[in-house]
């Protein structure tokens, strides 16, 4: 059951995108209010525009390495016994996923979420992103509280 969770959030995040794709210009802000926008933007690099691939070589090796750890998570979700960290790691899983199925199709993957203060734009992100974040922080939380 543990799965459902990273198949709600990679279906969550498709249909985001998805709707994104079909409903926004890239590079045309849509003001929703204050401090955020859509925004839709292809990001070649990994979170937040970190270590941008420009070339068919590159994009091939985040896929290698994002294909990778996604295993990795896969392998560690089987051996962890904790529900709380259990629930970081699909929910990274997930979030993971959703970006490397953009990276296999459109070889970057798709932003569209844009949150600002004054000129300051914090990278564009989207539903995947947020997952793996929040997934990151559950596991980090039970973690601390272990110790």
């Amino acid at each position: 059951m543990i799965y459902l969770i990273s198949l709600i959030v990679f279906l969550l995040d498709f249909a985001s995108k998805f709707w994104a794709l079909k409903a926004l210009v890239p590079h045309d802000p849509v003001p929703v209010f204050p401090l955020f926008n859509l925004y839709l933007t292809f990001n070649k690099g990994v979170s937040f525009s970190m270590f941008s691939a420009q070339s068919a070589a590159g994009v091939w090796a985040l896929i290698a390495l994002t294909g990778g750890i996604s295993a990795l998570i896969i392998y560690f979700i089987q051996k962890e016994k904790e529900l709380l960290t259990r629930i970081g790691l699909a929910m990274v899983l997930g979030g993971a996923v959703g970006n490397l199925i953009d990276r296999i199709r459109f070889g970057s993957v798709v932003d569209f979420l844009d949150f600002y203060l004054g000129n300051y734009h914090w990278p564009a992100f989207n539903i995947a992103d947020s997952a793996i974040c929040f997934g990151a922080a559950l596991i980090l939380f039970q973690y601390i509280r272990r110790k």
